[in-house]
């Protein structure tokens, strides 16, 4: 993940010509550097190039492409790296949310697209790469380190994209305390209370299958029925 600069780097994947030229004129208004293709190949390519992969800090990414759909290069995303993936789709359809957010995706925003709405959503996302605090919590194995960033199991490094970690980050400096899907919203997508709850759920089952030794029987991150998560032993 590059370090975020004046001219954030954003890969836009998307295939209407119009709505492509669209939005990257808006992001270059916003003072973003935007690298813009049509197909998910060449987005892939471009991530997996040196030194532009290196640079790009965030993908905004069509769901409904030829060839290789979103939903792939969504996965094929992820396993490249932590960065951050925006989806775009053009139905709020459940669905379509619910798969693309098991994919991978960080957020999502849905077509007609409003400069103000996705540009906020852009800085939320790069946002949630920043420390909350600055100190360190370990659980039975699992060590979270604030200052540095970074998570380790028993020693072994983890990886997490930036939602996901932010959403350890805030479970696990709540001291045991219950955190509610809404307060999770606008702690960690800063949607507040007009956010969808399946970004919650999604992020959470994507971490847990990162973290804990059997996602179905979680020891660190425990849900609490009607009430919301928990970051500790059940």
């Amino acid at each position: 993940m590059p370090i975020m600069g004046v001219m954030p780097h954003v890969l836009l994947i998307e295939d209407d010509h119009s709505v492509r030229n669209g939005i990257e004129l808006v992001l270059r208004r916003h003072n973003h550097h935007v690298h813009a293709v049509g197909t998910g190949e060449e987005g892939l390519a471009l991530l997996s190039s040196r030194p532009v992969g290196n640079q790009i800090e965030i993908v905004v990414l069509d769901l409904m492409l030829p060839g290789m759909d979103g939903f792939e290069v969504c996965r094929r995303t992820r396993a490249l790296g932590a960065t951050p993936i925006i989806m775009l789709t053009a139905r709020g359809d459940d669905l379509d949310i619910v798969s693309g957010l098991e994919a991978g995706a960080d957020d999502y925003v849905v077509k007609p697209i409003t400069a103000r709405v996705l540009e906020a959503r852009i800085r939320a996302v790069l946002r949630r790469v920043e420390p909350a605090r600055t100190d360190t919590t370990e659980l039975d194995g699992l060590v979270i380190d604030r200052a540095a960033l970074t998570v380790t199991k028993h020693g072994t490094p983890i990886v997490l994209p930036p939602t996901e970690l932010r959403l350890l980050l805030e479970l696990s400096g709540a001291s045991g305390r219950v955190l509610s899907r809404e307060q999770l919203l606008e702690l960690v997508w800063q949607h507040g209370f007009l956010g969808d709850s399946r970004l919650v759920d999604a992020c959470v089952r994507r971490l847990r299958t990162k973290i804990e030794d059997i996602p179905a029987q979680p020891r660190y991150i425990q849900t609490l029925r009607g009430f919301g998560y928990r970051f500790g032993r059940p």
